[in-house]
């Protein structure tokens, strides 16, 4: 008798349950395409990803400016991702009533060529400021990308597995992901220039994703884009900040207070990563592999472990009761950090690092699905609309203030580095604590769920 090994069961179907026959017949086209794809682009994305990016900055640079320059062009790199996302809208703009896969591919060929361009940087103060320019450029890119494919998500896949599309997509992207910042990482190490070498290969190999991407069909396209060509009305999301007060202070007051304990745990969350790239190297004098793990490899790496879990909540209860119980595992996540640092222990540094992962499994669910929870059907566009850019405008602050406080307390201190990541945990604690009062406010029977959500695209950045 053949026995086979306890995990051979559960393995197997957790790898059969990315195969295209596992989706319905129309379904499976697309997905077979867009599989293949989401193993390839993240050559691309590995390269101005801001965690990585910044770490090969700090110190690949390191000695050329001076150190709060360096520092604060961490910033601006952590910050990209903000400032991509609030450009979303004119993607959306400059795509209206043209064909969505050709756009796409024109995004992903613009981003290859601008990959390709970072690799020629010089190590120079000037070549910083061409680096720092041409991966904003690309995370403009890659944010049009990233907003178009959300059309074709809805065209493509039936509401009933989106969500199961969206989840196989991420997590093949996001283990992709983790992998190539640890080969980069380690092959800096090896070679600071070894950037020059997999920065051009990642483009060449980064092309089968776009041809992937080429064939993939949009169904009902022509109608869609005749609708396009037929709706004369304005009618999307604003950066107007009158519209958006209107909606947060009178017409969905509740929506308001959701969204004001959202910017306080998003801050705070937002707030950690530039100050965690410098003190990975001033501090624990890690070298590119070190800092790439702890500040992208290993989140990224947690997040397909936590996702199944908190997606399994998510379903069950309004995102209130979900934030309520999800937002303390960023307070632990911060609080291990600010030990880590405080300590100068590598193990509770790695530590958070870990939780800082499962945490980010269950933002990208809430933060793309939340809104949901509040706006009718015919607003749910001006809804999310409105918390886009408000976590852009959080987005755009938190870096540049983590890392503003982190010179003027070393300035006085070296010791004080960890104070930094305590206003961090102080944010994120109040942020937790205001969900939490929302929760018992409501009361359990007012905010169950009532019915599905759609899925939209994940984002390591959303919290």
């Amino acid at each position: 008798m053949i026995v086979r090994p306890p995990s051979s069961g559960p393995l197997r179907r957790a790898l059969n349950s990315f195969r295209p026959s596992s989706l319905p017949l129309m379904a499976r086209p697309a997905y077979r395409r867009e599989l293949m794809a989401a193993m390839f682009l993240p050559f691309l994305l590995a390269v101005v990803d801001s965690t990585i990016i910044g770490v090969v900055v700090r110190v690949a640079y390191e000695g050329m400016v001076g150190d709060t320059l360096l520092n604060f062009t961490v910033a601006i790199l952590n910050a990209s991702t903000a400032f991509a996302n609030i450009t979303s809208f004119i993607w959306v703009r400059f795509s209206h009533a043209r064909d969505k896969v050709r756009f796409i591919n024109g995004l992903q060929v613009s981003m290859i060529a601008l990959v390709g361009a970072i690799a020629l940087a010089p190590r120079t103060p000037s070549g910083l400021v061409v680096l720092t320019g041409l991966v904003l450029l690309a995370r403009f890119c890659w944010a049009g990308f990233v907003t178009l494919r959300s059309t074709v998500w809805r065209m493509n896949y039936p509401g009933a597995v989106r969500p199961r599309v969206t989840g196989k997509l991420a997590t093949i992207q996001v283990l992709t992901l983790s992998l190539l910042g640890v080969l980069l990482g380690r092959a800096m190490n090896e070679d600071p220039g070894a950037f020059r070498v997999f920065f051009p290969i990642g483009c060449g190999l980064s092309l089968v994703g776009v041809w992937a991407w080429s064939g993939v069909r949009v169904r009902r396209q022509r109608a869609l884009l005749a609708a396009e060509r037929a709706d004369d009305s304005d009618q999307r999301p604003s950066l107007n900040p009158a519209t958006m007060l209107r909606l947060l202070v009178h017409e969905d007051r509740l929506f308001g207070r959701f969204m004001l304990c959202m910017f306080l745990l998003g801050i705070g969350n937002l707030m950690v990563t530039a100050p965690l790239v410098i003190v990975v190297r001033e501090r624990f004098d890690m070298a590119y592999m070190g800092g790439i793990a702890v500040a992208n490899s290993i989140p990224l790496a947690m997040m397909p472990i936590s996702i199944p879990i908190w997606a399994r909540l998510l379903q069950r209860v309004h995102v209130i009761r979900f934030r309520a119980v999800h937002s303390w595992v960023f307070v632990l996540a911060s609080t291990l950090l600010f030990l880590a640092v405080a300590l100068e222990s590598e193990v509770l540094l790695f530590a958070s690092a870990v939780v800082q992962g499962l945490a980010f499994g269950g933002g990208v669910l809430a933060w793309n699905l939340g809104h949901l929870d509040f706006a009718p059907p015919e607003r749910a566009t001006q809804y999310m609309g409105v918390h886009v850019t408000l976590t852009g405008v959080r987005g755009l602050i938190a870096p540049f203030l983590g890392v503003g406080l982190y010179e003027a307390m070393t300035a006085v201190n070296p010791d004080y580095a960890a104070g930094v990541f305590a206003v961090c945990l102080g944010l994120s604690a109040l942020g937790a604590l205001g969900f939490l009062g929302l929760s018992r406010k409501i009361g359990a029977a007012a905010i169950r769920r009532e019915g599905p959500v759609e899925a939209l695209p994940p984002t390591k950045a959303s919290v």
